[in-house]
């Protein structure tokens, strides 16, 4: 299947960088006059665009207030298997842009790989040759190591390339409207890259600091590159009532600002498997679930009470912040997940603000692994050849701090046992 890169950004249109500018405060002020230029042209004012995106935001957080703890769809992995998700179900997950998949696998499976990846470690000697946090977003969390910079062990890899994960990869790939209507196919539903990401163990009785509220699409680049100006083309042309979150158009092949943060990757949805139970109230991830929520951040900067060279706090090599000074709308919606045993699985919007709550004397163990939904498309066709050399071998990948533990571990997992999943997400087949 040949996917395309869809048209190319008109010349012109909007100053635009493709790489990070030298002068960043002198381009955001030049970004913001055009934007706002661009947006006036249409007839209507900033002020009167970002009411209409505040307004559509509004009644969200007003029905995810109403429905108190009952927030995040919850749907079995059978029914997935089954095709019995009912469509009121589907429905709530396009509203929430979020969910839980119940028995995604089997809990015994899942606890089996969280030991598996202790006897990996401990039997390479991690612990011993361990220097610290390789970032300084997950190194603020104030326990570590919680976030292990380990790729490629047997039980992560058996996990992003198992039948029942590219069934449930699908099945979240299926909500974005993949093919426009002119018939342009941004990706392919039905294939993954396989995505590497590490893994979190947070001990019992552990303090944790958290992660604050913020979203991982990209950063100053969202406003700055010509195709995320194209795929935001409804937020700033007088049109935002026709923004539509699940519309990947001009997402999945444009460049992406480097930093110790980003992902080259589109993903659908970010998600992690559970490797152990888990209660909501346990240092969990929260969202804001409103996948609409991106036109309320993207439009934000662009009213007359943010300084003229700030897009809110955003700036480069640093995740998206979302906060109470600038978005109080969005943080009276932030809710946690359910409670979650292992094998169960929980996914969220790429779009989508979350954070993850501190702990005090964290009651059982906090166990994940980070798997994605990435479906096949140009952007991620391009990073999976970075992603086959870490494999090969056993670096850290482009992405990600370049740790490299994994180098010399004898048994981390074989090219020989990749499946077909496997080899058609890095690209082999």
């Amino acid at each position: 299947m040949t996917l395309t890169a869809g048209p190319q950004p008109t010349r012109g249109a909007l100053p635009h960088w493709e790489s990070v500018p030298a002068d960043l405060p002198a381009a955001i002020r030049e970004i913001k006059t055009a934007l706002r230029a661009r947006i006036e042209a249409s007839g209507r004012s900033v002020e009167e665009v970002f009411a209409a995106a505040e307004r559509r935001v509004a009644a969200r957080v007003a029905e995810i207030e109403a429905a108190g703890g009952d927030v995040w769809p919850v749907v079995d992995y059978a029914d997935i298997e089954n095709g019995t998700v009912t469509p009121e179900q589907s429905a709530r997950i396009t509203a929430r842009g979020c969910l839980v998949v119940r028995g995604h696998f089997p809990r015994e499976q899942a606890l089996g790989w969280d030991a598996g990846i202790v006897d990996y470690v401990e039997g390479n000697r991690f612990f011993e040759n361990y220097t610290g946090p390789g970032d300084d977003f997950f190194g603020s969390v104030g326990s570590k190591p919680e976030i292990y910079p380990v790729y490629w062990s047997p039980a992560q890899m058996e996990a992003r390339q198992s039948e029942r994960m590219a069934r449930v990869q699908s099945f979240l790939n299926s909500f974005w409207r993949h093919t426009s209507d002119d018939g342009v196919q941004w990706f392919d539903p039905d294939r993954d890259a396989l995505y590497p990401d590490r893994i979190r163990r947070r001990p019992p009785g552990t303090d944790s600091a958290g992660l604050g509220t913020h979203c991982d699409p990209g950063t100053l680049d969202l406003w700055m590159t010509g195709a995320y100006q194209r795929a935001f083309r409804h937020l700033f042309d007088g049109t935002v009532e026709e923004y539509d979150p699940w519309d990947p158009a001009h997402r999945t092949s444009g460049p992406q600002y480097p930093g110790s943060t980003m992902c080259s990757a589109f993903r659908t949805f970010q998600g992690w498997t559970a490797l152990s139970d888990m209660d909501h109230d346990q240092g969990v991830l929260h969202t804001v679930p409103i996948p609409e929520a991106m036109a309320y951040l993207m439009l934000r900067p662009l009213l007359p009470d943010v300084p003229e060279d700030d897009m809110c706090g955003v700036t480069v090599n640093q995740v998206f912040p979302a906060s109470e000074r600038w978005h109080p709308l969005l943080m009276r919606a932030l809710t946690g997940i359910p409670d979650v045993r292992a094998g169960d699985s929980v996914w969220w919007h790429c779009d989508m603000i979350h954070s993850v709550a501190p702990v005090r004397d964290q009651r059982g163990w906090g166990n994940v692994m980070y798997i994605p939904a990435a479906p096949w498309c140009p952007r991620n066709e391009a990073y999976a050849s970075s992603v086959r050399e870490a494999f090969r071998t056993g670096s850290s990948p482009a992405d990600f701090p370049e740790e490299h533990y994994e180098r010399t571990w004898p048994d981390r997992f074989p090219a020989e046992r990749l499946n077909a999943t496997g080899r058609r997400g890095l690209g082999l087949d």
